[in-house]
């Protein structure tokens, strides 16, 4: 049967509008979508922009798409890097919703999510979430390098959507988009990358177990991949919050020889000698450099850690290595911020200064949780305080005045 040319063009212009009608829409896809019957929407905590208080808003409840998880969020911790965003340091999409290490109860799968990942991560699984949310199937994934995930900085750190260049958060009111720092998991529910997660034992708690994603897997992979560190190295760390407490805790389970925290607060200097640190050392009193080279006969430690992001904090950590030892700096700065370091010593001496960000999920996340399971990291001494969603944005404003001595969990459950 022939079709005539005027009927040709009749069906493209219905077709064309059918696609226009389709993606105007997709947007508000998840506007009926419920889990079993349930709620058909949630609440988050929306950071709009630089010196406004974070805000409890409804959203249509996320819907997960292929390979990704809808996650019943029970804790979220309060890190550093929400505050740098918050505090318009770091740049990123707003209106978003921030906060990137979760834990929670897996209640359902996006359509055409592989069985495998489906039977791994079962209805009623409960997970941790990693901060990094590898794609899988990028250059540096393949590599096994998935800290340097192309999809995650392309995407979710640059636009902060997920790997389709789309966010899932759409406000009930009016359907209009909110990015997703990470996961977004300051929200009663979160739709997660399943590359991101891992199980997590019924034997683990819950809120203690959200700082597996972000504080003891940067930790983790600092110590693991960028430092290579060895049973018997000396460690020290510059910078002992929830980041840095967790390299003391790290640095033990390795078999470190000597740990040294360096802080400015007398407190926090307390809680490191509790979670591992052999010595301690307030650089508000004396030289931390010149203390460290004490402590190590003059020479300096094996591995140096600095978790501020600050350019002193920098410069410490570059002096206080041995000849031949690694400077690995995990702390994130506000954007231009700038550290110096001697080349002249760098190139003889061969100091190596490596930069380290977050872990590998797939490989180094269930690893991270067994040492919580078999109690090589201690989950109750490294929380300071827990609090209730309502109280999230009283958390941050504590966290930047520095009254926050290790790290602080929103409970969401």
């Amino acid at each position: 049967m022939s079709i005539s040319t005027a009927s040709r063009r009749a069906l493209s212009r219905i077709g064309g509008a059918l696609r226009r009608s389709f993606s105007s829409s997709a947007p508000d896809s998840a506007a009926g979508y419920n889990v079993s019957g349930g709620p058909s929407f949630m609440r988050a905590a929306v950071f709009w922009e630089p010196g406004r208080p974070l805000t409890m808003e409804e959203f249509r409840m996320p819907r997960p798409k292929a390979g990704e998880v809808l996650v019943k969020t029970k804790a979220c911790g309060v890190c550093h890097s929400d505050l740098h965003v918050m505090k318009g340091e770091l740049p990123f999409s707003s209106p978003c919703v921030v906060g990137h290490e979760i834990t929670g109860e897996v209640v359902d799968h996006g359509a055409h999510t592989p069985a495998e990942i489906i039977s791994r991560l079962p209805v009623g699984s409960h997970v941790v979430g990693a901060f990094i949310m590898p794609c899988g199937n990028c250059f540096y994934c393949v590599k096994g390098q998935e800290d340097l995930c192309e999809s995650f900085f392309a995407y979710n750190r640059a636009k902060g959507t997920l790997y389709d260049g789309e966010t899932r958060l759409f406000l009930r009111s009016n359907g209009k988009p909110v990015y997703m720092y990470s996961m977004g998991g300051l929200a009663e529910y979160c739709v997660v990358p399943a590359n991101a997660l891992a199980v997590l034992p019924s034997s683990l708690p819950y809120t203690e177990s959200a700082i597996l994603g972000c504080a003891v897997f940067t930790a983790y992979g600092a110590l693991r991949h960028a430092a290579e560190m060895r049973a018997g190295d000396s460690v020290a760390v510059i910078g002992v919050g929830g980041v840095g407490s967790s390299c003391l805790q790290i640095a033990k389970a390795f078999g470190a020889s000597e740990i040294i925290a360096v802080d400015v607060l007398d407190e926090k200097l307390q809680n490191a000698k509790i979670l591992g640190a052999t010595h301690t050392v307030n650089a508000a009193k004396e030289d931390a450099v010149e203390k460290i080279k004490e402590i190590t006969g003059g020479r300096g430690v094996d591995v140096a850690v600095e978790a501020l992001g600050k350019a002193l904090t920098f410069a410490q950590c570059t002096q206080s290595v041995r000849d031949g030892g690694k400077a690995v700096m995990i702390g994130l700065a506000a954007t231009n911020v700038v550290g110096e370091v001697d080349i002249t010593r760098l190139v003889r001496r061969q100091v190596k200064i490596i930069g380290s960000y977050g872990a590998r999920a797939r490989q180094d996340l269930p690893q991270i949780v067994k040492l919580a399971e078999n109690g090589a990291f201690d989950l109750k001494n490294a929380i300071s305080r827990k609090c209730t969603f309502e109280e999230a944005n009283s958390a941050y404003e504590d966290l930047n005045k520095g009254k926050i001595i290790g790290r602080a969990v929103v409970e969401i459950m």
